[in-house]
């Protein structure tokens, strides 16, 4: 599933095509959406915003279109009306008379008044998101202080949107092996420093991963390893999917754990549990 920023860096393509500019034609495939076409369609958009892993396309009559990737939605952007060769699904269309900005294969798609967005039963439940440029360090520090997440573990708060919005998978493992500890601890386990190493990372990483198109890894190893000859799958992250290879920091070989289903990836000498 794309995280929070893959969805912001896919909002930008968005904005770019749509934002400022009046649609022509707003297209839903789901007949519970259809009769927001002609109430759409001839409208200004006025922003294209995201939300942890949701985006946002505010238009300028209070209206919002919420969209949720999932695991496969796919934004496509293209010239007015320039279909593209797919077997994907078609779930949304915005065009205006240079653009068109279109949603493949997702499921989640409403339409929601300005008034509706506060008690929305995803939006209202999110924790701070690391993508808004107003969340400081301190404020996610604090997260993880928090008692109300004290006895949970941490490799379930990191997927947690309502914990803080827009960490995944890959972040997850990258945010435990940045601060230093081991997967299997809780807020409570961990020392004063743990919790701030915690915060610290888990706002760093996202925003690099934004920043980089993905790459997690320290940017100077990263680039070293670059001009070496290595693939930007083998150089964009420090731990996830690096099982058996060795740690960029100590040697040791990394190690996957499988929870709830996904990879969960550590250095056990770098992230060894005190």
């Amino acid at each position: 599933m794309p995280e929070g920023p893959e969805i912001r860096r896919a909002a930008d393509e968005v904005a770019a095509a749509i934002a400022g500019k009046r649609t022509e034609k707003v297209f839903f495939a789901f007949d519970r959406l259809k009769h927001f076409e002609p109430m759409l369609s001839g409208e200004m958009v006025d922003a294209v915003e995201t939300r942890g892993k949701a985006m946002l396309t505010r238009f300028a009559n209070d209206y919002n279109i919420y969209s949720h990737n999932q695991l496969y939605g796919r934004w496509v952007i293209r010239d007015a009306y320039d279909w593209p060769q797919t077997n994907r699904q078609l779930r949304l269309a915005i065009h205006n008379p240079e653009k068109s900005a279109l949603l493949y294969s997702a499921s989640e798609i409403e339409v929601l008044h300005n008034s509706e967005l506060a008690d929305h039963p995803f939006l209202s439940k999110l924790g701070p998101d690391l993508m808004d440029p107003d969340v400081t360090e301190a404020e996610v520090i604090a997260r993880f202080r928090a008692e109300e997440f004290q006895r949970r573990r941490l490799t379930t708060l990191l997927l947690d949107q309502g914990f803080l919005a827009g960490t995944g998978n890959y972040l997850r493992s990258e945010i435990l092996f940045t601060a230093g500890v081991h997967p299997s601890l809780r807020p409570m386990d961990c020392t004063d420093e743990q919790l701030d190493a915690l915060g610290r990372a888990a706002l760093m990483l996202t925003r690099r991963s934004y920043a980089t198109q993905g790459i997690t890894n320290d940017p100077d190893r990263a680039a070293a390893l670059k001009a070496a000859g290595w693939k930007w799958d083998d150089y964009r992250f420090q731990v996830f999917r690096r099982d058996g290879q060795g740690c960029f920091i100590c040697g040791e070989l990394i190690r996957q754990d499988r929870i709830g289903g996904r990879g969960l990836y550590y250095c056990p000498h770098c992230q060894a549990e005190k």
